[in-house]
């Protein structure tokens, strides 16, 4: 059975070193069968219910996630729908208000038997980096709550749970009628897939950072008197050290769900639906919420399980606020601050942690963009995978200019990564020039990195 890690207890001493994770896997290759059975099954499988896959919420050219902007480019008769199209599913199984106006989807977390008062809306959690952000000694967290799955919690639970939720044909939910069940080979598949997306492992902070200030941010970042953001993100992932001790991803109880005026309740009182507040893991819920990774997150907004800030600078600044400082886990980091005090950043010292969190991000989007075209020029890729391989490098560098510019930073690696941008789209449209594409658009990639942070080997 499953236990909640509460914020609750003593954080012990301040600045530990960082220990490896708590558990290891090997990785797969890029050619592993396993993993490429994985990736057709997540893109293409229905398991015989509502015409949906994984890929329906998560879209790979979408940081694997799902917001209200990328929704609204879709046609109707996409999967995300079905709600609106089939009758048997038109009550309860969507609340397609919230969906289209602000990517929120509904989730039955804790059963079906009160499917009128017994959801919650809750945003897509993006599939990246679960090797690094899954494992804790009181068991795997996977989802908003560390309660994404049921059963053992596990990523085999988590594929067993979406099917149940998210694919049925009707809401009797019976499997075998609304659905099948993956099979054991089918589940081992997905796993290895859902495993080798993003990063393999976690930064080892600090990073030589050009820019003035994403240092600052970086510095404040690790600095467990002030920003104190490494106690919960260690090394700007999904993991925590707490009494000094490593503890995996853990859950938190933060106060998001206090906050005023968030947009769901707005909407809902402009429409005369109330949203029901999410009481977070377990049933029923404690009322908290896991650790999601820092790296990710400047391009997979909007931000906590309810989708309630939309800039990464708002979701910095929600930590230098009243309703956090007065949550349990607030008053747990002012219990061991010499003042009393639990966050307390200025205007600046907010923008230069998102600052920050933008560069590593953009470092990250880099990162993926040169794996996926050396994978293409090194011929490692299956060919029904190219194109993928192709739009999602033209996605990353797309998401590296929108980062870097939404916070005003280093403007020239933007020019160089607008470059990679139209070499990437030409190598997309394009077999004759792809190869060519490919390897000048590298050239410009490696450009734009070495703007960013110094390399030892560049």
């Amino acid at each position: 059975m499953r236990r909640s890690l509460l914020l609750a207890g003593s954080l012990g001493v301040f600045g530990c070193s960082s220990p490896p994770p708590a558990t290891h896997h090997e990785r797969p290759g890029r050619g592993d069968e396993l993993v490429s059975r994985g990736e057709d099954i997540f893109f293409n499988e229905t398991f015989g219910g509502n015409g949906r896959t994984c890929s329906t919420c998560h879209r790979a050219e979408r940081n694997f996630t799902i917001d209200a902007v990328f929704a609204a480019t879709l046609p109707p008769d996409d999967p995300l729908f079905i709600a609106e199209r089939r009758p048997s599913l038109r009550k309860n199984f969507e609340q397609p208000a919230f969906m289209r106006g602000l990517g929120l989807i509904l989730e039955n977390q804790d059963g079906f038997e009160d499917l009128e008062n017994n959801f919650n809306l809750r945003g897509v959690p993006h599939t990246l980096a679960l090797r690094t952000s899954v494992d804790s000694p009181a068991g795997p967290r996977t989802g908003w709550a560390g309660d994404g799955s049921p059963g053992d919690g596990s990523l085999r639970s988590f594929a067993v749970g979406a099917v149940i939720q998210h694919f049925p044909k009707t809401l009797h939910r019976i499997a075998g009628v609304d659905f099948r069940l993956p099979s054991d080979d089918e589940l081992n598949a997905l796993e290895a897939f859902l495993l080798s997306l993003g990063r393999q492992e976690d930064l080892n902070l600090p990073l030589p950072l050009k820019g003035a200030v994403a240092q600052r941010g970086q510095e404040i970042f690790l600095d467990d008197t002030l920003g104190k953001c490494n106690i919960c993100h260690l090394n700007a992932g999904a993991n925590a050290v707490l009494g000094g001790q490593f503890v995996g991803n853990a859950n938190f109880n933060t106060g998001v769900e206090d906050l005023p005026d968030q947009a769901a309740d707005l909407l809902g009182e402009l429409i005369g639906h109330t949203v029901p507040p999410d009481d977070g893991f377990g049933t029923p819920g404690d009322g908290t919420f896991n650790t999601p990774p820092l790296v990710e997150a400047a391009d997979t907004g909007p931000f906590f399980h309810n989708g309630a800030i939309d800039t990464i600078e708002g979701a910095v600044a929600f930590y230098d606020g009243d309703t956090f400082n007065n949550s349990p886990a607030g008053k747990v980091l002012a219990s061991f601050d010499p003042n009393g005090v639990g966050i307390r950043l200025d205007a600046t010292e907010i923008v230069a942690v998102a600052a920050f969190l933008r560069v590593i991000n953009t470092l990250e989007n880099i990162g993926v963009t040169l794996k996926l075209f050396d994978d293409l020029l090194q011929r490692r890729v299956k060919h029904r995978f190219i194109q993928r391989r192709l739009d999602q490098a033209l996605a990353e560098t797309r998401d590296a200019i929108r980062v870097l510019d939404g916070g005003g930073l280093h403007p020239e690696a933007i020019t160089h990564l607008r470059r990679t941008e139209t070499l990437a789209a030409r190598a997309a449209q394009s077999h004759f020039a792809r190869r060519r594409n490919m390897g000048v658009a590298v050239v410009e990639l490696k450009k734009a990195r070495r703007l960013i942070v110094q390399e030892e080997n560049p």
